[in-house]
């Protein structure tokens, strides 16, 4: 793979500049009340240096939305990439206990979803983001249609993956829990859903 030249890195790492300061200000002021103006001065640039990077404010939404997909991409690419279905269904709860740590450490993104719904809801029918969606929902299909997997995992694999995406990017649902207090007890209901299974295969 050929590297980057200078240019495009300096590039690269000025929309990642761009994205921060983005992200730090639909968080604190919401999406609608800030301005492409109000994210060129923080960075101390033009409006036209940032449209050189962005068509618009809601592609640059969009592209902060698209952070939380790679969270889980990674998580997928990372299982795909195991041999069999035995290794996949192993690693499955460790995989997914570091998603939930990498939702804690990006909290920043989260609550850019919990506090900018509507803004998010009117980016679902741009061609890239569905694009995302649908190659996570193959990835995810593909490993819960594997006859490889005993139905029982694969059953537990896809309620493990709805108690993470309901009990920590939902919006209007739990929000008297602390993000802390539900990083503890998401971790915890997933662990619980695991050591069942390995209690009853015990067993049988």
């Amino acid at each position: 793979m050929t590297a980057p030249s200078a240019t495009e890195s300096a590039t690269n790492s000025t929309r990642e500049r761009i994205l921060d300061i983005a992200l730090e200000l639909f968080t604190e002021r919401g999406y609608d009340k800030t301005s492409i103006r109000d994210i060129a001065e923080r960075l101390g640039t033009t409006k036209a240096a940032l449209y050189y990077h962005f068509k618009s404010k809601a592609d640059i939404l969009l592209e902060l939305h698209l952070r939380l997909h790679e969270l889980g991409e990674r998580v997928l690419d990372e299982l795909e990439a195991l041999p069999d279905g035995d290794a996949r269904a192993s690693a499955w709860p460790g995989l997914l206990d570091g998603l939930i740590t990498a939702i804690d450490e990006n909290r920043d993104l989260v609550q850019l979803h919990q506090r900018n719904q509507g803004a998010l809801e009117d980016l679902h029918n741009s061609e890239r983001h569905h694009a995302a969606n649908d190659n996570i929902e193959r990835q995810i299909r593909r490993l819960l249609a594997s006859p490889e997997i005993p139905a029982a995992v694969r059953v537990r694999m896809a309620c493990s993956v709805g108690a993470v995406m309901g009990g920590l990017l939902s919006h209007g649902l739990l929000d008297d829990v602390s993000h802390e207090e539900r990083i503890s007890l998401v971790r915890e209901t997933v662990a619980d859903m695991f050591r069942a299974h390995s209690r009853s295969s015990r067993v049988s």
